[in-house]
C-alpha cells in the first residue's frame, strides 16, 4: 500500500469518526464529549486561519482573535436585534470579520517578520479595549446572550442548535465546508502564489508576483476562517464576549497550528483535538493542567519540528520506503537465483555434451 492509500484510508477513517460521534459517545456514557468534539471543530477553523497565514504565506499573526471576536458578535448582534436565523448570523459574522480583516490587512500585510507579528497583536489590543470599553453594546467582559435560532425551519420541519445532535452535525457541516474551501483554495493557482511568497517573497516578485496582493487576500481570507468560527462559538455557547478577544486566545490557536502542523491541511485539527482532549483530561484532577499541556507542545516541537501532520508524513516515507527495500530485495534475490539455476544448467549441459 502507498503513502497516497494509507493517507486516504486515514482520512476516511477520521471523517467516519466524526460523523459516529453523536452515536457511539452517548454509549460510552459520555454525552459530554460530543460537545467538546464539536469545541475541537470550531477551534480548529481559529487554527487553521493562523495556518494559512503561517504555513502557506509565512506571517505569524497573534491577532487572529480579533476577527474570531468580531464573528462571534456579528453572529450574536445579528440575532439579537434583527433576528437573523444561524445561516444568516453566520453569514453576518463571517463578513464582518472578513471587512474587518481588510482594513487591518491593509496596513498588516506591508510588514514582515515580527514587526507584522507585533502589528497584529496592536490590532487586536485596540479592538479589544474598545470592545470592552463599549459595555451597552458588547457587554464587555460579562458579554451578552442570546436564544439560538432555528437551524432549519421549514414547515413542519424544525431542527434546532437546542438538540446536541443538530447541534453537532451543524458545526460539522459548516467546518468540513470551510475546510473543504481552504484544500481548493491552497491548490489552486492562488494557493501555488501562496507559496511562492512564503518560500521567496523577492524571487516571486521578480517572476510577476504582487506580494502585497497576495498577502492581503491571504489576510482577508484568514479572517473569514477566524470568523466562522467566532461565529459558531456564539452559537454554541448562545454567548458573546469581549474576553475572546484578547491575544492570549490567538496565542492558543497559534499553539494548536505548530503542534498539528503548519503547513498541512488538517494539521490544526490535530494540533486542537490533541491539545483540548489533554486539557479535558487533566483538568479534572490537577488545576495546573497546563503545565502539562506546555510540555506536550514543547516536546512535539523539540522532536517533531513539523507537527503531527509532519511526523505523519515521515512515518509513512519511513514505511514505504522500509516496504520498497524489502521488494526491491525478494526481486534482487530471485534473479540471483534463476541466475544461478541458469549457470547449473549451462554446465550441465555443457558437461553432457
Amino acid at each position: 500500500m502507498t503513502a497516497v492509500a494509507i493517507s486516504r484510508a486515514a482520512l476516511i477513517l477520521t471523517v467516519a469518526a466524526l460523523l459516529a460521534v453523536p452515536t457511539v459517545l452517548p454509549l460510552l456514557g459520555s454525552p459530554f464529549w460530543i460537545d467538546v468534539v464539536a469545541e475541537i471543530l470550531i477551534w480548529s477553523l481559529l487554527a487553521a486561519s493562523v495556518n494559512l497565514l503561517l504555513g502557506y504565506v509565512g506571517l505569524l499573526s497573534f491577532g487572529q482573535a480579533l476577527y474570531f471576536g468580531v464573528g462571534m458578535y456579528g453572529a450574536a448582534l445579528s440575532v439579537i436585534h434583527w433576528g437573523a436565523g444561524f445561516w444568516g448570523g453566520l453569514a453576518v459574522g463571517v463578513v464582518a470579520a472578513m471587512i474587518m480583516a481588510a482594513i487591518a490587512g491593509s496596513v498588516a500585510v506591508r510588514l514582515t517578520w515580527h514587526y507584522f507579528a507585533i502589528i497584529t497583536v496592536v490590532f487586536s489590543l485596540i479592538l479589544y479595549f474598545a470592545a470592552m470599553s463599549a459595555k451597552p453594546i458588547t457587554g464587555g467582559d460579562d458579554g451578552i446572550s442570546f436564544s439560538v435560532p432555528d437551524v432549519v425551519s421549514l414547515g413542519g420541519l424544525k431542527l434546532s442548535l437546542a438538540d446536541q445532535s443538530v447541534q453537532y452535525y451543524t458545526i460539522l457541516l459548516v467546518v468540513a465546508g470551510f475546510y473543504g474551501l481552504f484544500s481548493i483554495i491552497v491548490r489552486s493557482p492562488l494557493g501555488v502564489r501562496f507559496m511562492a511568497v512564503r518560500e521567496n517573497d523577492r524571487r516571486a516578485a521578480l517572476v510577476g508576483i504582487n506580494v502585497y496582493v497576495t498577502r492581503y487576500v491571504a489576510f482577508v481570507l484568514a479572517g473569514a476562517l477566524a470568523g466562522a468560527s467566532g461565529a459558531l462559538f456564539a452559537f454554541f455557547g448562545r454567548y458573546a464576549s469581549a474576553s475572546y478577544m484578547f491575544y492570549h486566545v490567538s496565542g492558543e490557536a497559534v499553539v494548536w497550528a505548530i503542534v498539528g502542523g503548519a503547513g498541512s491541511l488538517l494539521g490544526p485539527l490535530f494540533g486542537a483535538g490533541l491539545l483540548i482532549v489533554f486539557r479535558e483530561v487533566i483538568s479534572t484532577f490537577w488545576e495546573h493542567y497546563l503545565f502539562v499541556v506546555g510540555a506536550i507542545t514543547v516536546l512535539v516541537v523539540m522532536f517533531a519540528p513539523r507537527g503531527l501532520a509532519g511526523a505523519w508524513n515521515d512515518a509513512l516515507q519511513v514505511l514505504t520506503r522500509s516496504k520498497d527495500a524489502g521488494t526491491s530485495d525478494t526481486t534482487a534475490s530471485s534473479d540471483e537465483q534463476d541466475l544461478a539455476k541458469s549457470t547449473t544448467d549451462a554446465t550441465r549441459g555443457g558437461s553432457g555434451a
